[in-house]
């Protein structure tokens, strides 16, 4: 019995330039699975073709009708029953998009009305939501006096109000402060925990690493790697890097079979022996720290992940 909440299969996504009159792909031959009740997360540059993927998911833009990809939410082809699959997706975009002219009760229960949820039905699952989200005491506060942290709170409270199978967040937590990220990240494991589909793109390596069961990182539309983050950079990093902030990486005496070097780091699983070569710097000069994804990214692309933000 198949447990993939999400299967795609080699799709893609062009678009014509209407400047240049060259087509761009957005989005070429991708693939991959997301099982029930994990979090799935999309890295990659600006432009690597995250966004596009998750909109093609929620059928907010279709593929590529010529191609012969395939895409099962749920079951269904949102190409061909966007409305279903829509009703069973809670979307938190990249831009808050909230009515600034009614108060934080207000907005959800509008939003209540789009699915048909009748008034008290409405109230009860607001209440609970608001709740769940830390914005009791914020009910009757005007949203456009918000903080950042409370706006992206209450859009994903209405992302939630229909009871979605599937929610899709992309870039939650960009711009807010450490303390309000983690508390996102707390609501996003509770739910996962009780069995929700989540996916999300981000920037931040720190995000992706601790909630995301599952990663892919795209760049220039195409599927780079997928897997494990932890198991990821098992199989594809050494644990430890020497990260040099000033200066250049000079010929000093090191074991080869040990440390790997390229223009600005040593990677090794032996810490002592990074620290070793360590002394030859001033301590303003390196950084000594454990690999991550952004090394990761960097060694399959030779870029950064934010390099065109």
């Amino acid at each position: 019995m198949c447990t993939n909440t999400i299967q795609v299969k080699n799709i893609n996504k062009t678009y014509n330039e209407a400047k240049s009159c060259k087509i761009f792909k957005a989005v070429d031959n991708v693939s991959f699975n997301v099982k029930k009740g994990t979090c799935f997360g999309f890295l990659g540059p600006n432009g690597a073709g995250k966004s596009t993927t998750m909109k093609m998911l929620y059928s907010r833009i279709n593929r590529d009708s010529e191609s012969n990809g395939e895409m099962k939410i749920l079951g269904c082809d949102p190409g061909k029953y966007p409305l279903k699959v829509k009703y069973h997706t809670g979307v938190v975009p990249q831009d808050d998009c909230l009515d600034e002219e009614v108060n934080v009760f207000q907005n959800l229960m509008i939003y209540a009305k789009f699915f048909g949820m009748n008034e008290k039905k409405s109230r009860k699952r607001i209440d609970n939501l608001l709740g769940f989200m830390e914005l009791t005491d914020k009910t009757k506060a005007s949203t456009k006096d918000l903080s950042g942290g409370m706006k992206r709170r209450l859009v994903i409270a209405r992302a939630l109000l229909h009871k979605p199978k599937i929610l899709i967040l992309d870039e939650p937590t960009t711009g807010l402060d450490p303390q309000v990220r983690h508390t996102i990240w707390k609501k996003l494991r509770e739910l996962k925990s009780e069995g929700m589909t989540i996916l999300l793109t981000t920037h931040y390596m720190d995000e992706a690493y601790q909630i995301c069961d599952n990663i892919m990182i795209m760049d220039k539309g195409r599927k780079i790697i997928e897997g494990c983050p932890k198991k990821l950079l098992n199989e594809n990093l050494e644990k430890y890097v020497m990260e040099l902030i000033k200066g250049k990486i000079e010929e000093i005496g090191y074991d080869k079979k040990i440390i790997r070097m390229d223009d600005l780091h040593y990677y090794s699983n032996d810490f002592n022996a990074l620290k070793k070569i360590s002394d030859n710097f001033p301590e303003a000069e390196f950084l000594l720290r454990q690999t991550n994804l952004e090394d990761l990214f960097m060694k399959l692309t030779g870029g950064s992940l934010n390099e065109f933000q």
